[in-house]
């Protein structure tokens, strides 16, 4: 069941231009922020002070590996659903997320790589689908109820 949707781009289900409005990792979570607390007072009950950080990081970065990786964001969708909030971010390019070592074949230490690991572990459960006109998106759920 789905209580509460914000939608912070373009129209549904297709890639479209550039972003026209919030579409940056701050304002992703505060998407999160406003629909978690719009189903807290709906149905009056309290969220995981815990799982909403864990929402709220989820969201962050994979807002930030659309703009670095994918191309930019086309789409970004923040719902409610039973035990708590989905997020599902759209980029340009159909590479799929990978894993780096954290070092590379000489040893040496590579910056960033961490996000989609931190994504798999938070999230309970994480898709990542191709959309038809290219691209992808990748929905990710969070228990937060």
């Amino acid at each position: 069941m789905q209580y509460s949707t914000e939608r912070l781009d373009g129209p549904p289900g297709r890639p479209g231009p550039p972003c026209p409005g919030p579409c940056r990792p701050a304002d992703v979570r505060g998407a999160v922020r406003r629909v978690v607390a719009r189903r807290c007072m709906a149905t009056g009950r309290h969220c995981d002070e815990d799982g909403l950080a864990d929402a709220l990081l989820v969201a962050s970065e994979l807002t930030t590996n659309a703009i670095l990786h994918g191309g930019g964001i086309t789409e970004v969708d923040v719902d409610a659903v039973e035990h708590g909030v989905r997020v599902s971010v759209s980029d340009r390019s159909d590479r799929l997320p990978e894993v780096r070592p954290p070092v590379d074949p000489r040893g040496r230490r590579r910056p960033g790589g961490r996000g989609w690991p931190i994504v798999c572990r938070l999230a309970r459960d994480v898709r990542v689908t191709g959309l038809p006109s290219g691209g992808k998106r990748i929905t990710a759920e969070v228990d937060v109820f």
